[in-house]
C-alpha cells in the first residue's frame, strides 16, 4: 500500500450513458426515470459526480441542445440528492453554429441552479472508426474545439461562478489549461479528466502507467485535481483506475466509456457494478470514498450544494 495516499478521499464519477446504445447494454439509462434511478444508486454506492447525455446527438445533430431535457431528470434527482454534482455534455464540431449557441444549455442550467460544474473540451481531434481492413475509415469529421471556443468555455464558467470539468482527449489539450495556470487566471473548481482510449479508437494515449505519468508531468505544479477514464476499455480491468488511485487521483467509470476489449460481448455490467468495483479497489490503498460535499471541497467548487429550485 502507498502510505502517502492513505486516507485521501477518492472521488468517483459515474458517466451513465454517452452514446452507448441499449443494443449493446440493455441497462444503459436514457429516460428521466432510468437516469434518476441509476444516479441515486451510484451515489449511494459512492459516486460523488454524475455525468450523462440526453437523447440528443452531440455529433451530426443541429448543434443545439435542449436544457430542459437535462432539467427534467436532474430536478427529480436533486429533489432526492440535492448534493449531486452534475455535468452535461455539449455538441461539438457543427460548422456554422456559434459556440454561444452550442453552450447555451450549460448557461441555462447554471442560471437555474441545477449545475455547479460546467465543461471545457479545450482541443480538437480526428474522429472515426476502424473499417474492415483495420484502417481508420476516410472520414472528415473533427471533434472540434478551437482556441476561441475553449476560452469561451472557461470564461463563461468563471462568469457563472461554476466549476470546470476539463476533458483531456489528447496531451495538447493540457497545454491550453496550463497556460491559464501559469498566467494565474485559472478559475476555481477545475477538474482535469484524462481520457485514455483503447488501441482501436483514433484519439488519446493508451491506458497504461507510462501514459498516466506523461500526463502528470504536463500538469506538474498546477495542484489541479485529476481523474482517469478509459474509453473502449474496462477502467478497472485494464489497470488504469488502480494506477490513478495509488497516485492520489480520482476515477470515472460508467457505461459511456466502458467496453470489454477482450470480448466485446462477454460482459454486460451495470453502472452500479462499475462504481462498486472502484469502491472495492480503493480499499487496497486505504482511500475512503468522497461524499459529494467532500468532493466539492476537494474540487474547490465555487457553489455547492446545488440549490434545487424550479425554473
Amino acid at each position: 500500500m502507498n502510505s502517502s495516499v492513505a486516507g485521501q478521499p477518492l472521488i468517483i464519477e459515474a458517466s451513465l450513458n454517452g452514446s452507448t446504445p441499449k443494443a449493446r447494454n440493455p441497462s444503459v439509462p436514457y429516460s428521466d426515470d432510468e437516469i434518476v434511478e441509476q444516479a441515486v444508486a451510484c451515489m449511494a454506492a459512492g459516486a460523488a459526480l454524475i455525468h450523462n447525455h440526453t437523447s440528443e446527438p452531440i455529433i451530426g445533430g443541429s448543434g443545439v441542445m435542449d436544457a430542459q431535457l437535462y432539467a427534467g431528470a436532474w430536478r427529480k434527482l436533486l429533489a432526492l440528492r440535492p448534493d449531486a454534482i452534475l455535468t452535461p455534455t455539449m455538441a461539438v464540431g457543427q460548422e456554422g453554429v456559434s459556440v454561444e449557441t452550442r453552450y447555451a444549455h450549460v448557461v441555462q442550467l447554471a442560471e437555474q441552479g441545477i449545475i455547479a460544474q460546467g465543461l471545457c473540451d479545450p482541443g480538437t481531434f480526428n474522429l472515426g472508426m476502424l473499417d474492415q481492413e483495420g484502417l481508420f475509415a476516410p472520414g472528415t469529421y473533427l471533434y472540434k474545439n478551437d482556441m476561441h471556443d475553449s476560452r469561451y468555455y472557461v470564461e463563461t464558467c468563471r462568469r457563472l461562478n461554476i466549476g470546470l470539468s476539463i476533458s483531456v482527449f489528447e496531451p495538447s489539450f493540457v497545454r491550453f489549461i496550463m497556460a491559464y495556470v501559469r498566467a494565474g487566471k485559472m478559475p476555481a473548481g477545475g477538474l482535469v479528466k484524462f481520457y485514455f482510449a483503447a488501441a482501436d479508437l483514433p484519439f488519446g494515449l493508451l491506458p497504461t502507467a507510462r501514459s498516466l505519468e506523461a500526463y502528470l508531468e504536463l500538469i506538474e505544479g498546477s495542484n489541479l485535481p485529476w481523474l482517469v477514464s478509459s474509453f473502449g476499455e474496462d477502467c478497472v480491468g485494464c489497470g488504469i483506475a488502480e494506477e490513478a488511485i495509488k497516485r492520489g487521483g480520482h476515477v470515472q467509470v460508467g457505461l459511456e466509456p466502458f467496453a470489454d476489449p477482450a470480448n466485446r460481448r462477454s460482459r454486460v455490467p451495470s453502472n452500479l457494478e462499475l462504481v462498486e468495483e472502484v469502491v472495492q479497489l480503493a480499499k487496497k490503498y486505504d482511500r475512503p470514498i468522497a461524499t459529494p460535499a467532500q468532493a466539492a471541497k476537494i474540487l474547490n467548487l465555487p457553489t455547492h450544494p446545488v440549490a434545487f429550485r424550479q425554473a
